[in-house]
């Protein structure tokens, strides 16, 4: 899913209000996030055993969903259509949890 996929699916549901959480859109988008996440962790445990990981979160590093809106929404809307959610994922990640210098 792009980014402003994502971000237009955020919005409508910011929309709905509390009916929000009857739509299926949630699920969707938690899911995307969720194994965005998950491919990025497996990314970097690769990376850490070649030992030049991209970033150095901890063990139970977490993201909330307003960083991470905040985060795809500073990406220039004519970008948006052409970034994954996984790469946005990333992105905060590495932005978030850089790896001490060497």
């Amino acid at each position: 899913m792009s980014v402003a996929t994502f971000l237009a699916k955020a919005e409508a549901l910011k929309a709905k209000g509390m009916m929000a959480m009857f739509s299926s859109d949630v699920s969707l988008l938690k899911a995307e996030v969720t194994s965005s996440a998950q491919a990025y962790r497996r990314q970097l445990k690769a990376e850490a055993a070649n030992g030049k990981p991209s970033a150095c979160p901890p063990e139970r590093a977490t993201i909330n969903s307003e960083d991470l809106l905040a985060h795809m929404q500073g990406y220039p809307a004519a970008a948006r259509p052409r970034i994954r959610v996984s790469d946005a994922v990333g992105d905060l990640f590495r932005k978030r949890f850089p790896c001490p210098a060497r």
